[in-house]
């Protein structure tokens, strides 16, 4: 199974064979999940002004601008105070409900609309803000841009924000060239797992 798998993605019908799979799970985890939605939606009007969503431009696949989708964890105009694009612990801009939400990684679960679009897939790298020149610029070294960015990846289970950017270029480029049905399972079952445990979140 992993051998046909691996057969498929290398031939010119795995996009369409990777597309159709992205948009089934991501149509049923999203109609599954409507409920969460509405509750986390509440929470983070409750809990600060502003609209519940967050879009902010990422790098795709060939370097294709898109933007992801996310629930808002910050004041609004956080850009313009404090890091601007940058994070750090304890990070005042964060909101009481963005805390929770980054911390066990729900701020995420809005961009399955991405994964539907057809902008993101369940596993690749993550994808790079539009400013990160140096990891942008790595990755195409390594052909890790011909990748659709993920909504987890290796490097995101192997340190997510703990680790330097040339690390995590490593980490992606061994996903590139180790690409496989079972390996794409066991990245999902170890997010699983260090979102249980809260690990490696900046918040």
């Amino acid at each position: 199974m992993d051998e046909l798998y691996y057969i498929l993605m290398e031939f010119p019908l795995r996009k369409i064979i990777k597309n159709i799979l992205d948009k089934i799970i991501s149509l049923f985890a999203l109609v599954v999940l409507s409920p969460l939605f509405i509750i986390i939606a509440a929470l983070i009007k409750l809990d600060s002004n502003g609209p519940v969503l967050f879009m902010q431009e990422r790098v795709g696949k060939n370097g294709r601008l898109f933007n992801s989708i996310k629930f808002r964890t910050m004041i609004c105009q956080s850009i313009e105070k404090g890091l601007g694009l940058n994070i750090k612990n304890d990070d005042e801009r964060i909101t009481r409900a963005g805390k929770f939400l980054r911390t066990w990684s729900l701020d995420e679960l809005p961009q399955l609309i991405n994964v539907l679009k057809g902008d993101m897939s369940f596993v690749g790298p993550r994808p790079a803000l539009f400013n990160q020149d140096d990891l942008i610029a790595l990755r195409t070294k390594k052909g890790v841009h011909r990748l659709i960015p993920g909504i987890t990846g290796w490097a995101q289970i192997n340190g997510r924000d703990d680790i330097p950017i040339p690390q995590k270029v490593e980490f992606d480029d061994y996903y590139l060239n180790h690409r496989s049905f079972f390996f794409d399972l066991k990245i999902l079952f170890l997010t699983f797992f260090r979102v249980t445990y809260a690990k490696n979140v900046s918040h």
